[in-house]
């Protein structure tokens, strides 16, 4: 279907010839012959443009754009009795056109199209808004974990996000995630219209890094051959994100600091103060208040930094639930970008990587699943077969020592009873046993249901 149009005019001619036009190029057509009728009608079922007749029986269909107006709608102004000074009037009280009948056809139907199109594009804006909404509304839990650990992380970004102007710094081991937090952060700030750059300080000279940071001057050095403009330039108004901060050369540690502090530097080579509004992100892995202590890294950019610090616990330290939670966002994620992919993951597989270390933290389950659903393509389910050789081992405990196959199966049951409430059949029929015998199990073990 082309989109929805609602036609308010008192010329029943006009109402047919267009509406009959209109649909016969795919749209659903409303007819109203009345101002009220079309106010109605448009309140019920919020067509994507309205062609609105300038004079209708009860009363000025200027008054009536400003009531539809009112109500978010598109309004195309289509009339026989059109002046310069009324049509400038409709365009300052929001109508998209101002057309004088009889009009042609092809023009009217170019003109909704492109109308619908502006309609469709802002609506889509709007869902992605109330998205983010969501997530600042409490979703993040979602994303971040179930644990009570992770939900008070959550709320921690969600109060960070509020306040785009304060400084953060995340800590946690490499591939933890400390990347896509900060994503999060911008994201859900006021700045996440504008842009979010990043930048890793690991091995990066501090003219190199000066360079990328602030900018340098035409001949600043041997190969500033013209002007370039850096990071805190091009991210003007939105997120500087600065990963290992921890490894930033000590020279460059005051500019940064003055950066932050007074939201200015020069370009290098340059004698001009730029002023940007940036909001400052930055992560390691490694102790920065130990190197500031060891004279390693500044302690007053150090302060500077850890004003709302955040901590990602590795992997291997969430509750298991956290880490169910994200190896289902990943396969659902990844799923979609690998065709012939398994549909689900079976449940001996699901506990091998439930069960391991991963000593790669975050991006190793994602690179880890990745690799699991190319080799399992055209299978039904991923098994333990299509996973890394490592993960065929015996299971273990999350500290890692070796679980008999009797442990296994008790932490197997408790599963599979939490997930169904304690309902015991249906926890029986899926651990393919009677009730009779899961209820025996329950008593040897002593399991809380």
């Amino acid at each position: 279907m082309a989109g929805a149009l609602l036609l308010v005019d008192d010329d029943p001619g006009v109402l047919k010839a267009v509406g009959d036009y209109f649909e016969a190029l795919g749209y659903e057509v409303f007819r109203e012959a009345s101002g009220e009728g079309g106010l109605a009608t448009y309140a019920a079922v919020r067509s994507d443009v309205v062609l609105l007749d300038l004079v209708l029986p009860d009363g000025d269909g200027l008054a009536f754009l400003e009531q539809l107006r009112r109500l978010d709608a598109a309004v195309v102004m289509l009339t026989g009795h059109g002046d310069v000074p009324t049509a400038v009037r409709a365009m300052e009280l929001g109508a998209e056109n101002f057309l004088i009948k009889p009009v042609d056809m092809p023009h009217l139907a170019a003109v909704v199209a492109r109308v619908r199109d502006k309609v469709s594009l802002a609506r889509q804006n709007a869902l992605l808004r109330a998205r983010q909404a969501g997530v600042a509304g409490g979703a993040a839990e979602a994303l971040l974990g179930e644990s009570p650990a992770m939900r008070e992380l959550a709320r921690q970004v969600r109060m960070l996000s509020e306040s785009p102007s304060t400084t953060c710094l995340i800590t946690g081991e490499s591939g933890s995630g400390k990347g896509w937090v900060a994503r999060m952060l911008h994201d859900l700030s006021a700045r996440r219209d504008h842009p979010f750059v990043d930048v890793n300080c690991a091995g990066l000279s501090a003219t190199f890094l000066d360079s990328e940071l602030f900018g340098h001057e035409k001949g600043a050095f041997t190969d500033a051959r013209e002007r370039k403009q850096g990071l805190f330039e091009v991210a003007d108004r939105g997120t500087v994100f600065l990963d290992e901060i921890g490894d930033l050369a000590l020279e460059l540690q005051p500019k940064v600091l003055k950066a932050i502090e007074t939201k200015t530097f020069r370009r290098l080579g340059g004698t001009r103060e730029i002023r940007v509004d940036v909001r400052l992100v930055a992560a390691t892995n490694h102790d920065v208040a130990e190197r500031a202590r060891d004279g390693r890294f500044r302690e007053d950019l150090f302060y500077r930094l850890n004003v709302m610090p955040l901590h990602l616990p590795p992997l291997r330290e969430r509750a298991r639930e956290d880490r169910l939670a994200l190896l289902n966002r990943f396969f659902g994620e990844l799923r979609s970008q690998v065709p012939g992919a398994p549909e689900e993951v079976g449940a001996e597989a699901l506990e091998r990587l439930l069960d391991y270390r991963w000593p790669g933290n975050v991006r190793e389950l994602r690179n880890v699943l990745e690799r699991s659903l190319l080799v399992s393509r055209g299978a039904k389910r991923l098994g333990v077969e299509h996973l890394p050789p490592e993960m065929g081992r015996r299971a273990t405990d999350p500290r890692g020592v070796p679980m008999s196959l009797a442990e296994l199966e008790r932490r197997h049951v408790e599963r599979v009873l939490r997930k169904h409430g304690g309902n015991r059949t249906r926890s029986a029929e899926e651990l393919g046993i009677s009730r009779a015998t899961l209820i025996n199990k329950i008593k040897a073990w002593k399991l809380e249901v």
